[in-house]
């Protein structure tokens, strides 16, 4: 049996409510025996250990977090007492943790993302499927070099690819353009597709002896912006801005020349979009030469934060920066 290591970080797959069908609940209460303890045949599927990372919502999840986890996750690979791992996530940031360690984890064994759209103690809670679903994946030797993986609602999606779409269906989760890694039934999985990009092992990125990452801002484009945002977010200390631009990345005349004289200034701006699919290319309403900007090819502001922090902290300049997002 594939032996198989469960990080748990809290969330709501982890969240205690007052009964079974209140809307309010506490993420992260559940601890990690309790959450193993609730699935019937779990460890029929491979040998299980668990560990309780963390204990937090996921939208208290944060940098040091992230290269917290990231060094236990290559450390169980790097001294082989994993074949693969489960992370216990909340569903709020899981594409962004998810993308994180899709990027910087050495190893081209699974790293499986789940969570839950209800709490432990809800009636029909979707948490226990979701980690008998992800401990399969986890143990199987075909989800090897497939990067990280978000394992949720019977369906695997690549990290790089997959958003949140809904505030509470239980089928949130979605990959606009690729579409999904395969999908997860009772343990049985199907795969459908390899992610197209670079990633884990054959990432340039590494979070090894890092406490921190650049701090990169997001500002959400919309109809008669301020640049006041741009120069706010310059002088508290951003290195980097991700614009939410509205349609392909655009934003305001007035709010493209405060971006301009950011970069002009060191920070690095990338333009992304506010809508849910699509790329953002180079030069079609603003003319990124001159302006000094960033495209962000497919991903999205969350995605694009991720791997500017990343670039950031490797030192490099705009231009290998915007061959990063064509190749990531």
């Amino acid at each position: 049996m594939q032996r198989v290591h469960i990080l748990a970080t809290g969330g709501t797959i982890a969240g205690r409510a007052a009964s079974q069908v209140e809307a309010g609940y506490s993420a992260g209460e559940v601890g990690v025996k309790a959450l193993i303890d609730a699935v019937p045949g779990l460890r029929n599927l491979a040998q299980l250990t668990g560990e309780q990372f963390a204990q937090v919502g996921s939208q208290d999840m944060n940098d040091s977090l992230w290269l917290r986890l990231a060094a236990r996750v290559n450390a169980l690979f790097a001294a082989d007492e994993a074949d693969g791992i489960v992370i216990t996530h909340g569903t709020d940031t899981a594409e962004e943790t998810g993308f994180f360690l899709h990027l910087v984890v050495k190893s081209t064994r699974p790293v499986v993302l789940t969570g839950s759209m209800r709490p432990a103690t809800a009636l029909s809670a979707d948490g226990p499927l979701n980690l008998f679903n992800a401990v399969g994946v986890a143990a199987d030797p075909d989800a090897r070099n497939r990067g990280a993986i978000v394992a949720i609602n019977d369906d695997l999606h690549s990290a790089r690819d997959v958003t949140k779409s809904n505030t509470t269906d239980v089928q949130t989760f979605i990959s606009p353009g690729p579409g999904l890694l395969g999908t997860a039934s009772y343990g049985r999985i199907r795969y459908f597709r390899y992610p197209t990009h670079t990633h884990t092992a054959d990432s340039e990125f590494s979070a090894a002896g890092r406490d921190q990452l650049p701090r990169v801002d997001i500002l959400y484009a919309h109809a008669n912006m301020s640049p006041d945002l741009v120069h706010a977010s310059v002088k508290l200390g951003a290195r980097g801005i991700v614009i939410a631009g509205m349609g392909n990345g655009n934003v305001s005349t007035g709010t493209g020349r405060a971006l301009a004289e950011a970069s002009g200034a060191g920070v690095v701006v990338v333009r992304s979009t506010r809508v849910v699919s699509g790329d953002v290319g180079r030069n079609i309403e603003m003319d990124d030469d001159t302006l000094g900007l960033v495209a962000s090819d497919q991903l999205n502001p969350q995605k694009s934060r991720v791997l500017l922090q990343l670039c950031l902290a490797k030192g490099m300049d705009r231009g290998a920066v915007q061959e990063a997002f064509y190749r990531y």
